[in-house]
């Protein structure tokens, strides 16, 4: 089993940074060799349906992302630290929602987007004021 726990959250105005962290416990990805091991960062605002905002693949590092995040936000890992970051730039209002870590043992790139993952954080709420 593994465990998420996100932090970083916050309130901030528009054109504001913020980092989000997710660091997981428990059977953790540390020392896979495989490449299927995915982290992936989804939100959820309200009265709206959880959207995929990002996602990297524990191994290789490889990306994806929403196109609504595209040159803002970054994802990234640190593997020693079982830590998958989400740096968010350029914040706007749109952007206010609980923020959710997922992670998944074997997940192919073409499926990063897919809301399937088995493990999931609590959340962390990011609001952004205009």
């Amino acid at each position: 089993q593994v465990q998420l726990v996100e932090s970083g959250g916050g309130l901030v105005q528009a054109g504001d940074s913020l980092r989000l962290s997710c660091t997981a416990s428990g059977h953790t990805f540390s020392g896979r060799t495989d490449s299927s091991v995915a982290m992936a960062w989804f939100r959820q605002a309200p009265g709206k349906e959880r959207e995929f905002v990002a996602a990297i693949s524990w191994r290789s590092g490889t990306t994806s992302y929403a196109d609504f995040v595209k040159g803002r936000f970054t994802i990234s890992r640190d593997n020693a630290k079982n830590t998958v970051y989400l740096q968010m730039n350029s914040l706007k209002s749109e952007d206010t929602a609980v923020y959710y870590c997922a992670a998944d043992a074997a997940r192919g790139v073409e499926f990063f987007r897919t809301p399937t993952y088995p493990y999931w954080g609590q959340g962390t709420q990011v609001t952004v004021s205009s």
